[in-house]
């Protein structure tokens, strides 16, 4: 034992650092499972909560199975309490750890529906009762945390031993089965202890461990301790006796012996050492007796009933009075524990049931009736609810119709024996009740005055009558009623009495003076008469059948309790402001005494004029800002701008009255709704439009996404309108900073979609109509199958094979590939072999030379594939007309502004030109670009074409005259030798025989051209030390067509 208790303090000492400690739940489990698997008793084990109290309390049940479902609940509520200590003990302790409410749901049907749950929160710190529940004192900041976590360790091992004691997987169930003897009882009721003790607590014994000694179990008799051995401890009865005590004569095992004598009082007793040896097991002959847990009577063993309450042996304690919700201090009524009736505050006995005030409830089911005597009886039963003494084997009480809380037995089904009945007879005689019992006669008339009011209230129900009528009626009418039924004389005689019980009421109205006082006066009241005389105002039915219903039936009572009532619903809409005592009367006697009625109809005359406004077809009339009436201002710009706030609306008011402000209310409204600072108000008001100049407020101020610009929106409108009607779609940007560039492909979506969403609201239908057809458009030339036509200019898509194509537009064809004007001799034949035919074959082209070949391979549009007639000219920077993408006539790379690049550091419009693109080698003379050429063996021509015009350039290009741009002949002279081209164009000529044999351009470079291409392409030209210009060259040289690649966008047409 020695050894086991230092095991305890041990586990108990490792689990409260756990438990205390974050993170370690796993240390903690492990901690708890050791103590709860300690082999040690609860009285020895728990220090701190009365374990074995509360299991003995908490446990009911005839048989093993109801004791274990009993001690579910109660392992389910000791889950509750040890979150309870958890928290307290935790760092983080919630918000309203001081407090526990009875009001929890979880509460109520937990802990609070347990024996002891209560006394474990006292332990925790809740010492402080309130009337919603416990708290800690006022003067506790902070919980005992060593106290709160030995306590939830004794809670949470608890817990866990009752968990493995229903899973049936306890180390030692033996401890708790001598406290609970029937949990040794098998299902079918056979035992297997036959004479198990059980230790009955007092039922005042305290919860708190410190007030229960051990001391206080030697006092029991071992007469009383029926199922320990002699040879065990007196106080365990587990243990084999290690010790006996001559002082206080107690035979002790050795762990029992150190904890009853470490109390001071006990220390110096004369202990004998008691050689260990443990005898089987027997039952002891003076086992004989057994103590009734209802009645505590001392019974026989032969005896399976109590001599004096007649319960079964193994049947539960009885309840404690002191468990019964308190009452309040000032009771006003009370509701009878027998027949739930409610009853004055100052009647004793129940009008009902008679019993007294503080008697308990009845029990649901007789007692078990005696083997003479169950014959007779097997038909009564006794209500639960009215105490009714039922004779008929029905499941139904036959007064109040409820529910049998226990099945009636079948009559028909022949029941087996008991095992009671095998017991030898009681000693005790069967007490039959006598005829003219006076329970049984109040019985008698309880039930037929019972049914006959349920079965007059439910044909007073069938023909619409209430049952406070049936009820009143029955007691005005008696038995003398004549008219037939209640409900006859309530459809007959009760308008009569309504109207005599009006008369009654006029009678008093117009009586003199000392009439009313001394009517008024029964109420405590004097005063306020001279109102009702004045008035006059006789009252409705309604009133009066109120008033009859409220005093019982009698008329006189009746008349004075309507004018009772009368004068009080008028003082009360009085105090709402309705001072005409004479018209609060009349809409009291046309509602019929309802208030609620009479206030609806005394509020409608001054809603009237409210009404008449609302539903008027007149426009609301606007809001007067220089009214007098500053309040009424603020109040109709609440109910009609909605503000958030009283100081808003002044905030309104005060800016509208400045005269130097000329703001509308709309925009003073919404400025001041987005914030109550007065200088960002005014910024708000006034802002400044780029294009107009005029001041608008911010809300009539438009902007774009892409840029931080904001203008006016006539200016917004009339700016798109223009640009949708005569320009193009990319110069929809806006109309300050020219923002954003539109020839950035990933975010031409982006901005377009947000583009359409403000121009819906703002142009109009045909505008916004147009702007979808060429939005539609701009997204069409992007589709590969979409073709332009060559001779009007009109796009469509086409998904055809051939060649041929046939404008849908103006029914001209023209070929799907090369986009020339269709001719016979194309058909059959490949672009190619067509403009060879027309070179070798066609006199035209012949005459145009050079100049229509470099018509023929114009310049086509990259984004939108629309072809142009024209040379490249001097200036590289073209603008396509359709689709305004603006590029590079020489390697189609985009122009732009914002550079992708991330090494690019120039700032304006430029594009990234590759090195065989005409934007370097227009540079070049055309001796250089001819040794080019020959150098790869590509043929080109000097010569003049024969029939052409000499001494002038005919090729077409793209010229800029003031404003707008035009296509019309070169006109520069001409050089021997440059096939009737002048220079500039013959440049372009042989660069397009260099691209369209894609020949590379650095093999020519000088050393320097060569370090500059380096440089423009990001090469490293670190130069290797002593290294010579020849091998440096050929290294750069190398490098560099290794590396950069020619242009990809470059065309490459032959």
């Amino acid at each position: 034992m020695a050894t086991l208790s230092v095991q305890l303090e041990e586990a108990r000492s490792q689990a409260e650092k756990s438990l205390c400690s974050p993170g370690s739940a796993q240390e903690l489990r492990a901690g708890v499972s050791t103590m709860a698997s300690i082999p040690l008793p609860p009285s020895a084990k728990y220090q701190h909560i009365a374990a074995e109290v509360m299991v003995i309390e908490n446990s009911s049940g005839n048989n093993r199975k109801e004791i274990l479902a009993s001690l579910q609940k109660l392992s389910t509520a000791l889950n509750i309490l040890e979150k309870y200590g958890s928290n307290l003990t935790s760092s983080n302790r919630p918000k309203y750890w001081r407090t526990v409410k009875h009001n929890n749901p979880v509460f109520r049907a937990t802990v609070d529906a347990i024996h002891g749950g209560r006394a474990v929160l006292c332990l925790y710190g809740y010492t402080n009762q309130q009337p919603d529940g416990l708290s800690f004192p006022d003067e506790v900041t902070e919980p005992d945390i060593a106290k709160v976590a030995s306590v939830t360790l004794e809670v949470m091992s608890l817990r866990m031993e009752l968990d493995m004691l229903i899973k049936e997987d306890h180390p030692h169930p033996e401890f708790f089965e001598r406290i609970v003897p029937s949990l040794s009882c098998k299902d079918n009721g056979e035992c297997c202890v036959d004479t198990a003790a059980v230790i009955s607590p007092s039922s005042n014994i305290p919860w708190d461990r410190t007030s229960l000694p051990i001391a206080s179990l030697s006092s029991l008799s071992f007469g009383k301790q029926t199922g320990i051995s002699l040879e065990n401890c007196s106080i365990c009865g587990i243990f084999p006796v290690a010790s006996h005590c001559s002082t206080c004569v107690q035979r002790l095992c050795s762990e029992c012996d150190r904890l009853y004598h470490s109390h001071p009082g006990r220390a110096m007793h004369n202990r004998i050492q008691v050689a260990s040896s443990r005898p089987s097991k027997s039952i002891s002959a003076s086992l004989a007796t057994w103590q009734c847990s209802y009645c505590t009577t001392v019974n026989t063993m032969q005896q399976v009933l109590c001599e004096t309450c007649e319960r079964p042996r193994l049947a539960t304690a009885a309840p404690s009075v002191q468990e019964e919700p308190q009452q309040p201090s000032t009771i006003t009524e009370w509701q009878c524990k027998s027949c739930t009736v409610v009853n004055a505050g100052s009647s004793v006995l129940c009008e009902v049931c008679e019993r007294p005030r503080l008697a308990t409830r009845p029990p649901v089911t007789p007692s078990r009736p005696s083997p003479s005597t169950a014959g007779l009886l097997d038909s009564q039963w006794v209500c639960q609810f009215c105490t009714y003494a039922n004779h008929t084997p029905s499941s139904r009480c036959e007064i109040c119709d409820l529910a049998r809380s226990d099945p009636a037995p079948s009559p028909s089904k022949v029941l087996p024996l008991s095992p009671v009945k095998q017991f030898h007879p009681l000693s005790i005689k069967p007490k039959f009740t006598p005829s003219e019992d006076p329970d049984l006669k109040r019985q008698r008339l309880m039930r037929e005055e019972g049914l006959k009011l349920i079965q007059l209230i439910r044909e007073g129900e069938m023909k619409g009558v209430s049952p406070e009528e049936v009820y009143t009626s029955l007691r005005v009418s008696g038995s003398s009623n004549v008219s037939g039924t209640p409900c006859d004389w309530v459809k007959t005689e009760l308008p009569l009495r309504l109207d005599e019980i009006c008369a009654i009421a006029a009678s008093f109205q117009h009586s003199p003076k000392p009439l009313h006082s001394a009517l008024f006066n029964c109420t405590g009241q004097d005063g306020g008469l001279e109102g009702l005389k004045s008035s006059s105002v006789p009252i409705s039915r309604a009133e009066a059948k109120q008033a009859w219903l409220t005093v019982g039936g009698d008329s006189e009572k009746a008349a004075r309790q309507a004018l009772r009532d009368r004068r009080i619903k008028v003082k009360e809409l009085t105090s709402l402001g309705f001072t005409d005592s004479a018209a609060c009367e009349e809409a009291l006697r046309q509602s019929g005494g309802e208030v609620r009625g009479a206030l609806v109809l005394l509020q409608r005359p001054l809603l009237e004029p409210f009404h008449k406004r609302m539903w008027s077809e007149d426009p609301e009339p606007p809001i007067d800002i220089n009214h007098p009436d500053k309040q009424r201002v603020c109040r109709r710009l609440l109910a009609v701008y909605d503000l958030p706030s009283w100081g808003r609306c002044e905030l309104v008011l005060s800016l509208l009255r400045d005269p130097s402000a000329p703001y509308t209310l709309e925009d003073v409204v919404q400025a001041v709704r987005e914030s109550h600072d007065r200088d960002f108000i005014r910024r708000v008001l006034t802002k400044e439009c780029p294009i107009c100049l005029s001041v608008f407020p911010h809300s009539k101020m438009q902007s774009l996404t892409s840029c931080q610009c904001s203008v006016c929106s006539g200016c917004f409108k009339q700016h798109f309108t223009i640009v949708v009607r005569d320009k193009h779609i990319r110069d929809m940007v806006c109309p300050v900073c020219w923002e954003p560039d539109i020839n950035d492909p990933e975010h031409l979506n982006s901005y377009f979609s947000t583009l359409d969403i403000q121009l819906r609201e703002c142009l109009e239908p045909e505008v916004y109509e147009l702007f979808h057809k060429k939005l539609t458009e701009q997204a069409l030339i992007k589709d590969p199958k979409f073709l332009w036509c060559s001779h009007c200019s009109y796009g469509f898509i086409y998904d055809g094979n051939q060649l041929k194509v046939t404008c849908l537009q103006c029914r001209n064809s023209f070929c799907a590939q090369c986009k020339k004007p269709w001719e016979a001799q194309h058909t059959g034949l490949s672009c190619e072999q067509f403009q060879l035919w027309k070179r070798e074959n066609d006199p035209e082209y012949q005459r145009q030379g050079l100049a229509g070949y470099l018509r023929d391979n114009g310049i086509t549009c990259p984004n939108c594939r629309f072809q142009y007639a024209l040379a490249r000219g001097g200036c590289m920077h073209f603008s396509c007309s359709q689709c305004r993408y603006q590029f590079c006539s020489g390697c189609n790379n985009p122009f732009h502004t914002t550079c992708a690049v991330a090494q690019c550091s120039v700032t304006g419009l430029h594009a990234h030109h590759p090195r065989d693109c005409l934007f370097y080698l227009r540079d070049w003379e055309p001796a250089r670009l001819q040794a080019l050429l020959q150098k790869n063996a590509v043929a080109f021509n000097t010569d003049t074409a024969p029939g052409t015009h000499t001494g002038v350039c005919g090729v077409i290009e793209q010229k800029d005259e003031g404003a707008h741009q035009t296509d019309s002949a070169c006109g520069a002279q001409t050089q021997p030798g440059q096939a009737g081209l002048c220079e500039k164009h013959y440049r372009e000529y042989l660069v397009s025989l260099i691209n369209g044999h894609s020949i590379d351009p650095a093999p020519l470079f000088s050393l320097n051209e060569l370090v500059l291409a380096c440089k423009r392409y990001q090469v490293n030209i670190t130069r290797g030390e002593g290294e010579e210009d020849r091998p440096f060259f050929t290294r750069l040289l190398k490098k560099l067509i290794e590396d950069v690649p020619l242009g990809d966008k470059v065309p490459r047409k032959k």
